[in-house]
This record gives structure tokens, C-alpha cells and sequence, in this order.
């Protein structure tokens, strides 16, 4: 194969890889838009509402006044109906009905807008050999990530009205897994073949790393607040019942229970590593600064400081306030956009286009 057509071939695998790219990006705002309904569903306390899992035939909600007798007929066997909500109507159904449906709905049709494009560009010839695993593994994940919603809303359908903390943050943190690396994959896509590798830092790489790492486990943290509604206690801020360090943070036994089941130590533990990554991006942003970095690259520490700022505001706000639904709703996908810019800068510095 003469020069020019190698030229050619790289050319059309680059425009290839920036529709999936595009294709990919479009996916990871679906993925938004799911973790803020689910982060609705969970602060209405609407997730309960539909009492069954239907994957291939529940597209359609109940159209007729019988159908809604008969679907609210199965939640009044519910323990939510018979412990919370016993003197509700079909009425008052339909409002927590509503958005429950909604979020399965649209995690469906993110399904199929995975799965058709995706053939389609098997069938193009478009998915180079390296990118196959990697989109195989994304649609195994949603998958399991539909099968892990299920199994969320199960725990609040047996005797407590409520969903497990742990299948809650599980539920997220896989969410977030997928949208993370398929916004990793989509930037690999974009970059050309044949740029100049960026001699970033060592020390700036190895602490942007670490930072978007820490940012997730702090989403993590948030997941066990809003699984035990710990934002509804010690509403001031930054101090928490007027001191640095509250008591009861050790109060059951063994000591680890308290990290995940301690209202008061979980609400401690997701304020303070929520400080501590804001220090690490102050840190990072200043040190990006110093180093001799292109503009494009600095953007992504630019906007990372500034939604830094942004963020702690919003969590800040959201105890000041008592878990507003708007505000609460604005913080989670604040931290899915801190994380986003995070992964932006991990990329601009050591991230590879994959070779064909």
C-alpha cells in the first residue's frame, strides 16, 4: 500500500471514529439525563411506585381509567402504600407514578439507541478491531445496570418501604462507571491518529488521576446521604451542631458499620472529602498554571476549578436549605460534571487515540 492510501485509510477511520465519538457523547448526555431522574425518582419518593419489572414489554404506562385501577391496585400490596402512603389516591398515584416510568423508559430507549447505531457501524465497517471489546463491555454494562435498578427496588417491596443504601450507591456508582468510560472512550475517538503526544508532567498526570478518583469517591459518599437522607440532619454549614467534629460518629459496633450506616458520621465523611477535593483541585489548578501546558489543555483545569467552586456551593445550599428537590437535584449533576471535567483533563494529558 503506496503512501497515499494509508493516508486515505487514516482519514477515513478518523471521520469514522468522530461519528461514534458523537454517537458516544450523545449516549453520556442520556446517562446525564438518567442519573438526574433517578436522583428525582429517589428525592420525591417515587421510585417505589411501580411494583413490577416488565423489561421488553413495559413501554407503554396505563392508558385507560381500569389500567390505572389495576396498576395501583398492585402498589397498594406494597409496603410503601400500607406504612406511608395509606390514604392515597389513584390520583395522588399518578403523580409518583409518572416519574418512576419516565426513568425506566428512558433507560430503555437508551438501550436501543446503543444497539442500533451500533449495528449499523458494525455493518459500515466503522468499529475498528480495538473498539469492539470496548463497546461489547458498554452494553453488557447497561444491561446489568437495568437488572441492578430491579434489584434496588426490590428491597423497598419486602417489609420497610425504602431501598437499601448499599444497592443505591451500587446503582449509582454503576451509572457512573458507564458514563466515565464511555466519555473516556468518545475522547480516545476524537483525537487524530497522528497528533503530537502530549509530554504532560509526571506528577500533574499521577495528581489528576488521583483526583478524579477521589471526586468519585465522594459521588460515592453522596449516594449512602441520599440512601439513609442524611442531608436531613446537622443543616448548617461547615460546622455540623456547632463543632468541627460532631459526636456519635463511633457509635455502632463493628466500627466500620458507621461508614455506611451512621447518619451522622456518613453526612461527616461526605463533607470532608467533599473539602478535601475541592483543596486538590486548587492544588492541581495551580500547579496547571506553572507548567508549560497548551491553552486547550488548561481549559480543563479552568473549568474543573470553577465547577470545584460551583459544587460545594450547591452541597453547601442543598443542608443550609433541607435537601430542596431543585437544589439536591442541581448537586448530583454537579458532581457528574465535576467528574467530567476531571476526566477531560486525566485525557488531555495521557490520553491515546485508539489505532486502527
Amino acid at each position: 500500500m503506496n503512501t497515499t492510501s494509508i493516508y486515505s485509510a487514516a482519514q477515513t477511520t478518523e471521520s469514522a471514529n468522530k461519528i461514534i465519538a458523537a454517537w458516544l457523547f450523545i449516549l453520556c448526555g442520556m446517562v446525564f439525563v438518567m442519573v438526574i431522574l433517578g436522583g428525582l425518582t429517589r428525592l420525591t419518593h417515587s421510585g417505589l411506585s411501580m411494583v413490577d419489572w416488565r423489561p421488553i414489554t413495559g413501554w407503554l404506562p396505563p392508558l385507560n381509567p381500569g389500567e390505572w385501577q389495576a396498576v395501583f391496585e398492585l402498589y397498594q400490596e406494597s409496603p410503601e402504600f400500607k406504612k406511608v402512603n395509606a390514604d392515597m389516591t389513584v390520583e395522588g398515584f399518578k403523580s409518583i407514578f409518572w416519574l418512576e416510568f419516565i426513568h425506566r423508559l428512558w433507560g430503555r430507549s437508551m438501550g436501543l439507541v446503543f444497539f442500533l447505531p451500533f449495528v449499523f457501524f458494525l455493518i459500515k465497517g466503522w468499529v475498528t478491531r480495538p473498539l469492539i471489546p470496548r463497546l461489547i463491555l458498554i452494553f453488557l454494562l447497561g444491561g446489568l445496570q437495568g437488572v441492578l435498578g430491579w434489584y434496588i427496588v426490590k428491597s423497598g417491596l419486602i417489609d420497610n418501604p425504602d431501598v437499601s443504601q448499599y444497592r443505591l450507591t451500587a446503582h449509582f456508582s454503576a451509572a457512573v462507571v458507564i458514563y466515565g468510560y464511555m466519555f473516556w472512550v468518545a475522547l480516545s475517538l476524537m483525537k487524530p491518529l497522528h497528533g503530537a503526544v502530549l509530554h504532560a508532567p509526571s506528577l500533574l498526570a499521577k495528581a489528576t488521576v488521583f483526583c478524579a478518583f477521589w471526586i468519585f469517591i465522594t459521588m460515592m459518599s453522596g449516594g449512602f446521604v441520599a440512601g439513609l437522607d442524611a442531608g436531613l440532619t446537622y443543616n448548617t454549614f461547615p460546622l455540623m451542631d456547632g463543632q468541627v467534629v460532631p459526636n456519635g460518629l463511633a457509635t455502632l459496633s463493628p466500627w466500620y458499620l458507621n461508614l455506611f450506616e451512621n447518619i451522622t458520621t456518613v453526612q461527616f465523611d461526605h463533607r470532608v472529602l467533599a473539602e478535601t477535593t475541592l483543596l486538590l483541585i486548587i492544588g492541581l489548578w495551580f500547579a496547571a498554571l506553572k507548567s508549560d501546558l497548551p491553552v486547550a489543555v488548561l481549559q480543563a483545569f479552568h473549568a474543573l476549578m470553577v465547577m470545584g467552586l460551583v459544587q460545594v456551593t450547591l452541597g453547601a445550599i442543598t443542608l443550609l436549605y433541607v435537601v430542596p428537590v431543585s437544589v439536591a437535584a442541581l448537586h448530583q449533576a454537579g458532581a457528574l460534571v465535576l467528574l467530567t471535567f476531571a476526566l477531560w483533563a486525566v485525557h488531555s494529558l495521557i490520553g491515546k487515540p485508539y489505532l486502527s
